[in-house]
């Protein structure tokens, strides 16, 4: 039987770079370049195995999606997509072209040296693309707020302490009155794209709720919603992110996939550690921050919570509740040390997401 080739490839919008390592010793050659189609995808599959020997396909993820492994993945093949952030780069490497780029990979695929992403199926790639959607829609909404804000501040407008972009607030921006006609317009052209951003917000949320409960992942989304400070659109970004919670073995590996443990520089018997590392994807570690600030408050079962929770197994009930005293007491614990709030909450969203793996473990777990 025929040794197992190692197949590097550099992906891009119409072409791939295709490089081989035999599973020898000997160097890696180019292959040559192919056009980024299935039908030359299965040409190059087909002359590289016609000994019959295994085929094992590895490429950066990026841009193009994960085509080109379902693809090679129903011809029957191996295929891995690999972080690029973790592919190893010699120091001093000054060139780079998709030759190189294939040759590497290929290279490093049969050291063993990178390290494969999971890859969705395609239902759940689809609602992530809905969740990210949103939080697009959010990132315009905000900067659509700013540059009002950033328009009224230049000519002197300052709304008082209070509730901003409330009933209130808006009312007051409507009143504004200034000398010019061309700024009334500057500042209705604001206020409208500023709607226009919140309304989509609106639109592209319902979408979300409608379309969960159809969703592979409907009982993990319900059950995040047990801890405090996960709502139903947060749970929705976790499940859609995270994925498979089962496939951390420990809490902690899953707290340094999302970057929320410090980084280190130590040498010898010199151990310095700064702020986290922020590896991995920024909408998780974004919303569980932003969870994390409601345990600032006593660890309590609203009624709100009693009625979601209601439907839901004694176990996750147990965790979320577990998750309400630890967290609070972190809180209050880091705070009376005279931490900053903002490294506190920062600490508290790490230790939140133990109690989230916990919780998704147990459902995935149950029901595969």
């Amino acid at each position: 039987m025929a040794a197992t080739r190692f197949i590097g490839l550099d992906v891009h919008k119409d072409t791939i770079a295709v490089a081989i390592a035999g599973a020898g010793r000997e160097e890696a050659r180019f292959f040559g370049q192919i056009a980024n189609t299935p039908a030359a995808l299965a040409k190059l599959a087909a002359k590289l195995g016609k000994d019959g020997g295994e085929l094992h396909f590895a490429y950066e993820a990026g841009c193009c999606g994960y085509g080109v492994y379902r693809h090679l993945s129903n011809l029957g093949h191996q295929c891995d997509v690999v972080a690029p952030g973790l592919i190893p780069v010699r120091r001093g490497e000054r060139i780079k072209n998709d030759r190189r780029d294939a040759l590497t990979i290929a290279r490093l695929l049969r050291a063993g040296e990178l390290t494969a992403v999971w890859v969705p199926d395609e239902s759940h790639e689809a609602m992530r693309d809905l969740v990210r959607t949103r939080d697009d829609a959010v990132i315009t909404l905000r900067r659509s707020r700013q540059q009002l804000g950033g328009f009224l501040l230049r000519h002197g407008r300052v709304y008082p302490p209070g509730k901003r972009w409330g009933t209130v607030h808006k009312r007051w921006i409507r009143n504004q009155v200034f000398e010019h006609e061309t700024q009334t317009l500057v500042l209705e052209d604001y206020f409208q794209a500023m709607e226009r951003a919140e309304v989509r917000v609106q639109e592209i949320t319902a979408r979300i709720q409608e379309h969960l409960p159809t969703w592979s992942l409907s009982e993990l989304v319900e059950s995040l919603q047990a801890m405090r400070g996960i709502s139903i659109v947060t749970a929705a970004v976790l499940a859609a992110e995270i994925g498979d919670f089962s496939r951390f073995d420990r809490p902690s590996q899953l707290m340094a996939y999302v970057g929320l443990v410090p980084s280190e520089d130590s040498s010898g018997n010199r151990r310095r550690t700064g702020g986290i590392t922020k590896a991995g994807n920024n909408a998780v570690r974004r919303v569980l921050v932003e969870g994390a600030w409601n345990y600032r408050m006593p660890a309590r079962i609203s009624k709100n919570m009693m009625e979601q929770q209601k439907h839901l197994s004694p176990e996750v009930r147990e965790i979320a509740w577990k998750g309400q005293v630890r967290l609070h007491q972190r809180y209050r614990s880091m705070i009376a040390r005279g931490k900053k709030s903002t490294v506190v909450a920062t600490a508290v969203a790490r230790e939140m997401l133990g109690f989230v793996w916990a919780i998704g473990c147990h459902v995935q777990i149950a029901r595969p």
